[in-house]
């Protein structure tokens, strides 16, 4: 990846808000399509849109693939349809806010395990009794969690992780963003079972299918296109720590377009794991700025739903 421009990091941080801001809101334009297609039909909507749209924006060059690369992309494509099917899965149970912080309890626990840092481990601490404090507000606060919503976003929890570790590999073994473009197509395939009812109900009534096109656009192309953006403008440890923001703005995305209330306990939860994550992302930083002349450790930190972001 190119070095980051320095000259203009107000522009950069601004996309990476952008982008943190786009998600949510397209998350919580989803919610309001399960009730007419079902959670994993609004997700397959979602991917196969914006497999779309990417793939007429790249244009891999497929021809030129080995066979490495097309088992790279193609797993890349297992774990994004694992990871955003049930996530919708989730966010169909429990409030944004909620999902977003134990998703991200995923990265960290990575991070801590590839980097055995004492610093990733307390953070990660942090984090967890961030996650415990949702589980005592979700047994005696007045609005619990629901379990199965809990257990769908722990399992998207392990696709991210899963997609951290592919995402990497494809960027490593495919240049440009040709590996992303048939990845997003091979989780629209996994996931065209679900999409179909949800196609035929959607393509009978032109404003279901105007929110589903919104939803790919501020859910997927919107954000990977501010991300890559970014990227070139303000170094990735930035990057990460912006990234850390995403729950603050999930739960703002629900509160306002979802009128979902969030209880003080459920708040300080949700700052815990903000913490934690901006905490490993800086600490991946003090660790190359000690060690320079070691092997940087592999790419663990943070994610938005798009784009991987991987220590400078």
């Amino acid at each position: 990846m190119h070095a980051p421009s320095t000259s203009r990091p107000a522009i950069g941080v601004a996309l990476v808000i952008g982008s943190c801001l786009s998600l949510p809101f397209g998350a919580a334009i989803a919610v309001q399509l399960f009730p007419a297609l079902g959670s994993w039909g609004v997700a397959s909507l979602r991917i196969t849109i914006a497999a779309l749209v990417v793939m007429l924006l790249v244009r891999p060059r497929l021809r030129r693939w080995n066979r490495q690369q097309w088992g790279a992309a193609t797993l890349f494509g297992l774990t994004l349809a694992g990871m955003n099917g049930f996530f919708y899965a989730a966010i169909e149970r429990i409030p944004l806010g909620p999902a977003v912080a134990i998703e991200f309890i995923g990265p960290l626990v990575l991070a801590a395990v590839l980097t055995r840092r004492r610093a990733d481990a307390i953070w990660v601490g942090v984090a967890i009794i961030g996650i415990a404090l949702l589980g005592i507000d979700g047994m005696i606060g007045q609005d619990p969690l629901d379990l199965l919503g809990v257990l769908f976003v722990l399992v998207a929890a392990g696709f991210w992780v899963l997609y951290i570790r592919m995402s990497a590999r494809v960027g490593a073994l495919i240049p440009g963003a040709g590996g992303l473009a048939v990845a997003l197509a091979v989780a629209a395939v996994v996931l065209l079972p679900f999409g179909i009812p949800a196609t035929i109900t959607a393509v009978s009534d032109m404003n279901l299918l105007l929110l589903a096109a919104l939803t790919a656009l501020l859910a997927s192309v919107i954000p990977y296109t501010f991300e890559l953006a970014a990227l070139r403008r303000i170094p990735q440890r930035v990057f990460g720590v912006l990234l850390s923001l995403e729950p603050a703005f999930a739960t703002l995305a629900g509160f306002t377009m979802l009128g979902q209330l969030v209880s003080p306990l459920k708040l300080l939860a949700i700052a815990l794991v903000i913490a934690a994550s901006v905490g490993t992302t800086l600490t991946l930083r003090k660790k190359k700025g000690a060690d320079a002349s070691q092997q940087p450790p592999p790419p663990v930190t943070a994610y938005t739903g798009s784009i991987p972001v991987v220590p400078d």
